[in-house]
């Protein structure tokens, strides 16, 4: 029996949907549990509120950066060999994190963590499109994202205990356990390999330009109230022409043009999932700050009004999933962004009165909507490509899910800058700093509402 037969086994798939599920908890977790814990770490370091930030940016700004050069090469050497050396990168990364002794270095390993996080995210999903059917692929990416929602709901409740009770460094010291579990089940259970692009060359040369282009992009726009800021993003500019003059004359291109060119349900799904996240992102940061600040909660009973919107995700998603089976995705996934602008709707009217009932009701919302687009909309971009870019539709959503997160951290960097300044959060700026959330949850709203028509417009996939 071949390689590729053998990998596809129903006891395989089995544990290939269990071990990319438990990978898929683990950066989620990682996310939500240090976004609790940020007041601490920003006491103990003396970090003022933009480069607090910087704590949850550069992890997603290295994840972007990477996502897309991680799926090529998982397609041409192996996709179980590159999401292990994820797994060891990012373990290896918490335990710098853990034992950081100034907010630089924090910040460093953190970086080092999202570039390990880029190899489990974008290769996870990859692996189930190789190895289950079309008929089933809706049912286990909802599993899944299922995952992904359980470790955002986990990380609030428990990063908040964790902090309160042992500190902060104690939520990276859980990261590495949990890596440990995952490697140990990798090469016990998890057999065979996926490479169906292994007769194909790795482009070195777009990778390049294309993680300095996205680097720009992100940098400048977390920086446009500054001098350099416009100046990055004209950089970019040129970076992108550059990159696309160089893929299109490649014949083994990082990114295939032609898969945005003569693909709609690509284009648009991956426009939409950008869209997504660039307004859901900072929902948790700005209201982790919030309830600690202005409501004057303690981390873990932060951490517990803020598990209402991943909860929900994780109950939603395998049912939109399986629902998106039958149904076309594009519609499930456009009635979620729906509520997802709704509930964003009920965030504007925070004040420091806002009753805690008030903002649980409206993550709710929140959760319910994200968990009805994930699934659908993920199933939409790996249906529509042949599995020899499976790596690549992978990292290339896996990217408008992160360029969408330092997005939505950079609105919410570029609000603070402008309202707050290079401030840390004390009660003389709590009135400023509520201005910034209400005008950040604002923006989010009017940006989702925008992308909606982005959904429909991506037509039929069956």
């Amino acid at each position: 029996m071949s390689e590729a037969m053998s990998v596809d086994s129903a006891p395989n798939k089995r544990f290939a949907l269990f071990v990319t599920t438990l990978a898929a908890f683990l950066s989620p977790f990682g996310i939500s549990s240090v976004n609790i814990a940020l007041p601490s770490i920003g006491k103990e370091f003396q970090m003022d509120a933009i480069f607090l930030s910087w704590v949850v940016t550069a992890y997603v700004l290295a994840s972007a950066v990477f996502l897309v050069p991680f799926g090529r090469v998982a397609d041409i050497y192996g996709r179980k060999r590159i999401f292990t050396y994820g797994v060891v990168t990012f373990g290896l990364a918490s335990v710098g994190c853990a034992f950081s002794n100034s907010a630089v270095m924090l910040i460093c390993f953190r970086m080092m963590q999202g570039i390990g996080a880029a190899a489990i995210y974008c290769i996870g999903a990859a692996i189930l499109t190789s190895v289950f059917p079309s008929n089933q692929l809706g049912k286990v990416l909802g599993i899944n994202v299922a995952a992904v929602y359980l470790g955002y709901s986990f990380g609030p409740f428990w990063g908040g205990f964790l902090t309160q009770h042992f500190g902060w460094r104690s939520i990276f010291l859980i990261n590495i356990l949990l890596g440990l579990i995952i490697i140990f089940l990798i090469f016990w259970k998890l057999k065979g390999e996926w490479h169906e692009a292994k007769e194909e060359k790795f482009d070195l040369g777009g990778s390049i330009i294309y993680s300095i282009t996205l680097l720009l992009i992100t940098y400048g726009f977390s920086h446009l109230s500054t001098a350099p800021g416009p100046w990055l993003l004209l950089a970019a500019a040129f970076g992108s022409f550059a990159f696309i003059k160089w893929e299109a004359r490649m014949k083994n291109p990082v990114l295939d043009i032609k898969l945005f060119r003569n693909n709609r349900v690509f284009t648009l799904s991956n426009l939409a999932a950008l869209i997504n996240y660039s307004v859901t992102f900072a929902i948790t940061f700005l209201l982790s700050l919030y309830l600690q600040y202005i409501k004057e909660l303690t981390p873990p009973n932060a951490g517990l009004i803020l598990v209402c919107q991943p909860i929900t995700q994780a109950f939603v998603a395998p049912l939109s999933g399986k629902l998106s089976d039958r149904i076309e995705p594009g519609i499930v996934a456009s009635v979620g962004m729906a509520l997802i602008a709704a509930g964003l709707l009920l965030l504007t009217f925070l004040t420091e009165k806002t009753t805690l009932g008030f903002i649980m009701g409206s993550l709710a919302l929140l959760g319910f909507g994200f968990g009805l687009f994930v699934s659908p909309n993920t199933s939409a971009v790996m249906s529509s490509v042949e599995n020899r870019f499976y790596g690549v539709a992978s990292g290339t959503l896996g990217t408008m899910r992160m360029v969408g997160m330092v997005f939505s951290m950079g609105i919410t960097v570029l609000i603070f800058s402008i309202y707050i300044g290079e401030l840390q959060i004390t009660p003389d700026c709590y009135p400023l700093f509520l201005k910034s959330i209400k005008l950040s949850f604002t923006f989010f709203a009017v940006l989702c509402l925008g992308g909606i028509p982005a959904s429909l417009a991506r037509g039929k996939i069956r």
